[in-house]
């Protein structure tokens, strides 16, 4: 899957958008919008905390941060001479805690910071556009923007992002 991002001038033509991808089969679930703090979406589908922050890429950096401190940390444990015998369960079970703590914390950290892939966006927002973030397989991305840009070329295609998050 591929996230596309359009600016949209206004409400009107939101829902416009909206409706025509939903006619080419686009899931209202994988429709997100954003503007800006206390702009009323009415019925458009508004993006979600997962979308808004940066929870998901902090917690994978965290998972792989945690997990490799976790990692060093049994080596260096199995490695001093303390007197007990620490096999390679220990070093198991220490580099699962470190990328448990690693991942709920920097998980907590993202939630409090802003999209950074959205950051681009903001001056936009605050001007009273609206960010469509569209997720469409691979195959489907030239179709999907030039639906868009056919019937509605106000919105404005701002590109795609490689990869959506595996759980967005």
């Amino acid at each position: 899957m591929k996230r596309i991002y359009f600016l949209v001038p206004n409400i009107k033509i939101a829902k416009k958008v909206v409706d025509d991808l939903l006619l080419a089969r686009v899931e209202e679930r994988h429709i997100h919008v954003l503007a800006k703090r206390g702009t009323p979406l009415e019925d458009l589908p508004e993006a979600s905390l997962l979308q808004k922050t940066d929870f998901i890429p902090a917690l994978q950096q965290g998972l792989a941060l945690g997990g490799l401190t976790g990692i060093l940390a049994g080596l260096v444990a199995v490695a001093l001479p303390t007197g007990l015998v620490l096999g390679g369960g220990a070093v198991l079970g220490i580099s699962l805690a470190g990328a448990g703590v690693g991942a709920l914390m920097s998980s907590l950290s993202g939630l409090s910071i802003g999209d950074r892939r959205i950051q681009r966006f903001q001056e936009a927002m605050e001007q009273g556009e609206f960010l469509m973030m569209v997720d469409v397989p691979r195959r489907r991305v030239e179709e999907i923007e030039q639906i868009v840009k056919k019937h509605h070329p106000e919105a404005e295609c701002e590109g795609t992002e490689p990869t959506i998050p595996p759980f967005p």
